[in-house]
């Protein structure tokens, strides 16, 4: 099997102003994404939207603050995006599936390969998975903060092809888009110095978050673009490899699944600062870290929580799973391992 397309829409893509779906853009984008799975390309979509559209079910017009407002908008709302997504990607003959993430899922490594799993399964048998952030349960601990950081995480999980982050620019700008001066900027090595403008009303993102988002899947070997989802054609342009919007190229080297999971996934409890030969250790020989090696820490951590490693200047240069408590740091004459070699991963 190929590997699959992640394309992301926004909530300003999927949802107009009037709390309805954007069918204009909806449905090109799955008459697009319905042509690439019939010719044989897997294709995950990530859709905002459902707050966006469950917002008039509320009675509202903006985005609420309080969280449990916000869970009932996502719960109104979900029902009706994944309507609308059905309605899209049938209407050409490809089936939409519907699966709800929260950041827990990807922490937790049983429920990760689950998660891929399905996704794999969904993809043999020709389904969309319309993939969105369970908004209605999530909190700030177990939130992956916006759908754009969502889609790099599932795009990195399912080793994906490309990452498309669709938007209502044609990608990022030196400054926000129709300022005097402001020019597209087509390489995403240089765009992280570009100014960005506020985020969506009705969204979380902003080019900020796609900038970041696109960054992390780029480190994790997978491609990303950032594009215009109004334009003609886009997700079969850039599915052919054609240049549009703001492209990151992949710069991290290919790495397990286990390996891609402690470094993206796995939430992180505690940092911890090494000295200087530990550091050596870990960077140069691949060695495990011992407790000896250990400087300081900040955050109380147990037994297979995740932690990250930072060097003697406080650069993080490493993330693994603990085999101690840091309660058990405090004797560290012993030459006890902290993180076993197979259980870590250097950034």
């Amino acid at each position: 099997m190929k590997q699959p397309l992640v394309v992301k829409l926004g909530s300003s893509l999927v949802a107009g102003d009037d709390g309805e779906p954007r069918w204009a853009v909806l449905r090109p984008r799955a008459k697009e994404i319905a042509g690439l799975v019939e010719s044989g390309v897997p294709v995950c979509v990530v859709s905002s939207g459902a707050i966006a559209l469950g917002l008039r079910r509320l009675g509202a017009v903006r985005r609420p603050r309080r969280l449990p407002r916000l869970q009932a908008a996502s719960a109104l709302g979900q029902a009706e995006l994944q309507r609308a997504w059905d309605s899209a990607l049938a209407a050409h003959g490809a089936t939409a599936a519907q699966v709800l993430l929260t950041a827990a899922e990807t922490a937790d490594r049983r429920a990760y390969v689950n998660v891929r799993n399905a996704l794999a399964e969904l993809f043999a048998i020709g389904a969309v998975p319309v993939v969105n952030e369970n908004d209605a349960t999530a909190t700030d601990e177990i939130s992956f903060g916006d759908n754009d950081m969502l889609a790099a995480h599932v795009a990195v999980l399912c080793r994906a092809r490309l990452l498309v982050l669709l938007t209502s620019a044609e990608g990022v700008f030196t400054s926000p888009p129709g300022t005097s001066g402001a020019t597209l900027i087509e390489d995403g090595a240089v765009a992280r110095d570009a100014v960005f403008g506020a985020a969506d009303a009705l969204g979380r993102g902003g080019m900020a978050s796609k900038v970041g988002a696109a960054e992390l899947a780029s480190a994790g070997g997978i491609p990303a673009v950032i594009a215009s989802g109004t334009a003609d054609g886009v997700v079969t342009r850039l599915a052919a490899g054609e240049a549009h919007g703001t492209r990151f190229d992949a710069r991290g080297s290919p790495q397990s699944a286990f390996k891609l999971w402690l470094r993206f996934g796995k939430q992180v409890a505690a940092r911890v600062q090494i000295d200087e030969g530990a550091q050596r250790a870990l960077i140069g020989r691949g060695a495990s870290l011992l407790a000896v090696g250990v400087h300081s820490w900040e955050g109380d951590f147990a037994a297979g929580d995740g932690i990250e490693i930072v060097g003697p200047d406080g650069t993080p240069i490493a993330r693994g799973i603990s085999a101690l408590d840091s309660s058990e740091m405090h004797d560290r004459r012993r030459n006890a391992e902290l993180v076993h070699r197979d259980r870590l991963v250097l950034l």
